[in-house]
């Protein structure tokens, strides 16, 4: 699967997110390192710390299904409809990838293709708690 062919499946994931308090609907769609692709889309809550990110969605249902290994995640996202602007991934997101993923994990935005060592050069890590 190209990275075209990725973010066109990350906007087809955000067409089932749960946006009604911001309005923002976001997509991802995870590569495994064996060609399984994963889906996951924002799911809110009037509560918004129960919110869920389209990027964890797909990282977590990849990981309950035995996936430990990726190549490639592509995130879309909008509040209008028009996903040809980059939606970036937050702060727990990017946490949750480097987790599972290296500093080499593509990154497809709307914008093209980025690595995870670009938005976290410097990350807290297992070798960080002992």
């Amino acid at each position: 699967m190209n990275c075209q062919e990725l973010f066109v499946a990350a906007v087809k994931a955000a067409e089932n997110s749960y946006s009604k308090y911001s309005g923002f609907s976001v997509g991802a769609a995870l590569l495994t390192s064996d060609g399984r692709l994963f889906t996951g889309c924002n799911i809110e809550n009037a509560s918004y710390s129960l919110t869920i990110c389209a990027e964890r969605t797909a990282v977590f249902k990849a990981v309950s299904e035995g996936c430990r290994e990726f190549s490639a995640i592509a995130i879309a996202g909008s509040g209008d409809g028009d996903f040809s602007r980059p939606c970036y991934p937050c702060g727990a997101c990017l946490q949750v990838l480097s987790e599972f993923c290296g500093d080499d994990l593509t990154i497809v935005l709307a914008d093209g293709e980025h690595r995870l060592s670009d938005f976290m050069p410097v990350r807290f890590s297992g070798e960080s708690i002992i």
